[in-house]
């Protein structure tokens, strides 16, 4: 774009949002332009950061006049790419980040409708001052925004109870790539008018439309959450755990969380102020926890009668309760510092998978063996949800390799990984999305009339191709 012409399109932006809301430079806009894991970076146009969906809609207009590519980004949390604008100069990053606004609380419909650039920690304890639980939990919460949350269909902890935020979402308001505002804000949990048109726009990583508000499912607060680890032989020994705890407190389990000792090994090695819980170490370990709506002292006697149950049966070796707060969130502190104690620790390869439940032990023990005989030393950061199949499967280099040489090996790993998913009915991408990252990899995965089908649905709502250009497809 010659300059002029770059300068009245920067003048149009600033009059539709106000030169508070225009980042220009380089420097500025680096920030924006660089992916959470500083795998890409760009060079957009600008970075438009509008107040309300009106703002949305016409700067939206503008691009589509102009054939702009738009790339929609939120906390910049993500960890595929998703919201990296490319190197051409002919984008620019949407940043929702301004919008921040609760419009509505319904305690009697348990809902809450809120802006996209709300901040998802902000929407958690907007919920619980008035009483309830939004449900949806994640390592990034106190940055990650929910537009965001929404556009790659993020998961967390509590999918095993209340599912992903698909689950979550009743209406989306959303800015179609022509600048129309879609009003789809119901709060309707039975409404049978036609196709579902939210659920084309959840996972879609801003490739279809901009979405920049929702209502949000809201549950009953817990009176009380009992939490506790306990240690395993193996992952098939906790999915043998799982079905007792699912046989004995059902939707009372809201938390079933898998990591190996290794995880374990790097918390502990870079949080020097969290303590271990066990003497001896051992394979495996599940961070389980119960939400209780009224009597937590008795669910805390019937967790702990099924734990002493588990390990008579040779389930478990070892278990511990947390026996208040500060003991749940200690435990807790294993499991949510991995990744942190990860990068700490230096380059890895990461992989967000999902298999059926019942053939994540298979997948483990297969995988881990493959990937062992074809490269010796490696070794397995697997931690993940175990209750919904998804796990964070991550190979870190054997000891004493340099990390340039592990990650010439980033193409083979990612092939032994994804093919044994593929060979245990699974997905490469169960809740980070697919972005740059996984783009390529989908084409292998995805069935070609699967691929046709999503290009049709892109054609239709984007024919101009500029909602986040080169993203998924």
């Amino acid at each position: 774009m010659k300059a002029k012409a770059k300068q009245e399109v920067i003048d149009r932006f600033t009059a539709a949002v106000g030169p508070g809301g225009v980042v220009l430079g380089q420097d500025d806009m680096r920030a924006y332009a660089t992916d959470w894991r500083k795998r890409y970076f760009g060079r957009p146009l600008a970075v438009i950061r509008p107040q309300s969906t009106a703002e949305v809609a016409a700067v939206v207009s503008i691009c589509a006049g102009e054939r702009i590519g738009i790339v929609p980004q939120g906390g910049n949390t993500g960890l595929c790419g998703g919201a990296t604008p490319d190197e051409s100069g002919n984008q620019i990053v949407l940043n929702l980040g301004r919008m921040q606004n609760v419009r509505e609380l319904d305690p009697v419909n348990n809902t809450i409708t809120v802006e996209a650039g709300c901040i998802l920690a902000d929407v958690q304890q907007a919920a619980e001052r008035a009483g309830k639980l939004f449900p949806l939990s994640l390592a990034a919460e106190g940055s990650a925004r929910i537009g965001g949350n929404l556009s790659t269909n993020a998961g967390g902890t509590g999918v095993l109870r209340y599912g992903n935020t698909r689950e979550l979402v009743l209406g989306l308001e959303v800015v179609l790539p022509d600048g129309e505002v879609w009003n789809g804000l119901r709060g309707l949990r039975k409404d049978n008018t036609g196709y579902d048109l939210k659920q084309i726009f959840v996972g879609a990583e801003g490739t279809l439309g901009v979405i920049t508000a929702a209502v949000m499912k809201l549950y009953p607060l817990p009176a009380a959450r009992i939490t506790a680890v306990a240690a395993l032989a193996s992952a098939s020994k906790a999915l043998e755990l799982l079905q007792i705890a699912q046989r004995n407190f059902g939707e009372k389990l809201t938390g079933f969380e898998l990591f190996s000792d290794y995880c374990l090994r790097l918390v502990l090695k870079h949080f020097g102020n969290i303590v271990n819980p066990f003497r001896a170490d051992h394979p495996q370990y599940v961070l389980l926890e119960l939400s209780e709506p009224r009597n937590g002292a008795q669910a805390q006697q019937a967790l702990e009668q099924m734990l002493g149950e588990a390990g008579d049966a040779d389930v478990i070796i070892d278990a511990a309760i947390a026996q208040n707060l500060a003991q749940a969130a200690a435990l807790w502190a294993l499991r949510e510092n991995i990744s942190e104690a990860q990068a700490h620790q230096g380059r890895n390869i990461k992989h967000d998978i999902s298999v059926p439940i019942s053939r994540i032990g298979q997948f483990i023990e297969a995988t881990d063996a493959q990937l062992a005989a074809a490269f010796p030393g490696v070794r397995m950061v697997t931690f993940g949800h175990l209750g919904d199949g998804n796990l964070h499967y991550n190979v870190s280099p054997s000891e004493g390799m340099d990390e340039e040489s592990f990650m010439a090996l980033l193409e083979p790993i990612n092939r032994v990984v994804h093919d044994s998913v593929a060979k245990h009915a699974g997905s490469i991408s169960a809740e980070h999305g697919i972005g740059l990252l996984k783009r390529d990899e989908l084409k292998r995965y995805k069935s070609a009339l699967e691929l046709d089908l999503m290009r049709r649905i892109k054609h239709a709502l984007d024919p101009l191709g500029i909602m986040n250009p080169g993203k998924v497809l």
